[in-house]
């Protein structure tokens, strides 16, 4: 699959590393421009269709994290590449595909762009089709504490959990329930099961949902009706479980 991308580097020098690096290790990469500022990246992000976006973080008149916050309906993935580590959470957090180190390794680059032509495969096959999990449906049993004992919940009729600082919010398909229990908790117990967290608050049953929509980091629509965005860096695991 061809990957339509754009470079937002600062430094003239760190840009013509990462182009030829691109055109002799990444041939399905093509580049559509290259901007050396916040300001010039969101006028190519406006011109093109996107697929991939290769960010530095520290630029002029502003940062790739105010760049991304002007860009309302987000449907490229992004990989940050910056000589500064202490980004790498607020790179996750702003749905970063992949995080890249300078100097740039050649291995990491192509990791990178493999898994932005796998997610974005993904994404077109899945697109307007009726989802097929790859799995045979959740089947066992899971107690959560009341206040005058336990109750026991088919783990099926999970829809998904929610966090709620430590807390977790659990959906049924017509009700809920709020168990003392952290999300962390419930994503091991429930380990051996159908369930994905695909976002740092959410943990879905995988046979719940019925539709996948690109966007900012993508998002599920469930047998309920609800919307629950997903994280990029969840995006990968969350698509491969699919037909």
């Amino acid at each position: 699959m061809k990957i339509k991308a754009i470079i937002v580097e600062d430094e003239a020098v760190s840009r013509d590393i990462l182009r030829n690096y691109l055109s002799k290790y990444c041939p399905n990469v093509t580049l559509m421009g290259e901007a050396s500022n916040i300001n010039e990246a969101y006028e190519l992000i406006q011109q093109h269709e996107l697929d991939l976006v290769f960010l530095d973080v520290e630029m002029p008149f502003g940062n790739a994290f105010d760049l991304l916050e002007k860009v309302d309906d987000r449907r490229f993935e992004t990989v940050f590449v910056t000589a500064y580590d202490h980004y790498a959470i607020e790179a996750l957090n702003s749905h970063a595909s992949y995080y890249l180190l300078k100097p740039i390794s050649i291995d990491e680059l192509i990791k990178a762009v493999n898994h932005v032509t796998e997610i974005k495969e993904r994404e077109n096959d899945l697109q307007n089709k009726i989802l097929s999990p790859k799995v045979s449906g959740a089947s066992g049993k899971i107690t959560i504490p009341v206040q005058d004992g336990f109750e026991v919940l088919d783990v099926k009729d999970i829809v998904f959990c929610k966090a709620d600082d430590n807390y977790t919010e659990i959906y049924l398909e017509d009700s809920k329930r709020l168990v003392s229990k952290t999300l962390k908790y419930f994503e091991t117990a429930l380990t051996n099961y159908d369930f994905a967290r695909i976002h740092k608050s959410y943990l879905v049953n995988i046979n719940s949902i019925v539709k996948y929509k690109k966007g900012k980091g993508g998002s599920v629509i469930l047998t309920n009706g609800k919307e629950i965005l997903v994280s990029s860096s969840k995006k990968g695991a969350l698509l491969s479980y699919f037909k």
